[in-house]
């Protein structure tokens, strides 16, 4: 299974995980299409298509395909997960028992790389949104 696939599952997950989806998660949603080169009519169809499977079904499947992944994309997978539930300033309980369930219990990864990645994600995260931000007061 492909890495731009498997994130894009994890990032619907995460942002229905807690019943609300709001504008910061959408937008980082822009941000995670742009940052790993999705193709942005390939990601809307997808998560379109995303909407008619049940959440426990969706997750077995995701686990499945997060295997298949180098242990440095699962690491990405993970800290992009992390960024997004966190895109309103407040990680939901929901959002945090599926990362854990996902890196701890299901891939056994170090939480310190995830940081890390997920730091350098932020910081990506934040330098285009100031580059952008510059473009529009030059115009």
């Amino acid at each position: 299974m492909e890495f731009k696939s498997i994130v894009t599952k994890l990032y619907f997950m995460l942002i229905h995980a807690d019943g609300q989806v709001n504008e910061k998660e959408i937008f980082l949603g822009k941000q995670l299409m742009e940052a790993e080169k999705i193709i942005e009519n390939d990601f809307h169809r997808q998560m379109e298509s995303l909407k008619r499977k049940d959440s426990d079904t969706l997750f077995a499947e995701c686990i499945v395909e997060l295997k298949t992944l180098t242990r440095s994309q699962q690491i990405r997978s993970i800290a992009w997960s992390c960024v997004v539930a966190n895109a309103d300033g407040f990680m939901d309980k929901t959002e945090w028992q599926l990362i854990y369930q996902i890196y701890h219990k299901e891939l056994k990864l170090p939480l310190d790389e995830i940081f890390l990645v997920q730091k350098q994600l932020n910081q990506l995260i934040r330098a285009k949104t100031l580059h952008a931000k510059d473009v529009q007061a030059a115009a």
